[in-house]
């Protein structure tokens, strides 16, 4: 048993809240959510999902990855309403750092901002005069 379920039993027996207990690693949360269009590899399937191995978008900024991920992109699906930011920076943290990609985790303040940013930019735009 894993010290976060430990503490999540005794508060329970204590009456105490549960904290949140972290969630699941990068690799599963990616099985779960990308793997079927971006496959397990990262290799991705020609001419219809894009491989994420060695993927400049993938190893570039972690903003710019963030953000198509947050918001999709040319068909892919729209995860801001899907996944946490701890989440997502699980899965993005997993994908920078596996196959050949070996750029920098992400952090889920960073997801945070992002979502925030996106949030911001899209209410400015609902206010621009039509």
């Amino acid at each position: 048993m894993t010290f976060a379920y430990r503490l999540a039993a005794l508060a329970l027996v204590g009456g105490l809240a549960a904290p949140a207990i972290a969630s699941a690693d990068g690799k599963s949360l990616f099985m779960d959510n990308c793997s079927a269009c971006h496959q397990a590899n990262g290799k991705g399937v020609k001419g219809a999902f894009p491989p994420l191995d060695g993927a400049p978008l993938v190893k570039g900024p972690p903003k710019v990855v963030i953000t198509t991920v947050l918001n999709g992109r040319a068909g892919m699906p729209a995860f801001k309403d899907d996944l946490s930011d701890a989440d997502l920076a699980a899965i993005l943290t997993y994908v920078r750092s596996s196959w050949s990609n070996k750029a920098p985790g992400v952090k889920p303040a960073e997801v945070s901002a992002a979502r925030a940013a996106a949030k911001a930019q899209a209410n400015a735009r609902g206010l621009q005069a039509h």
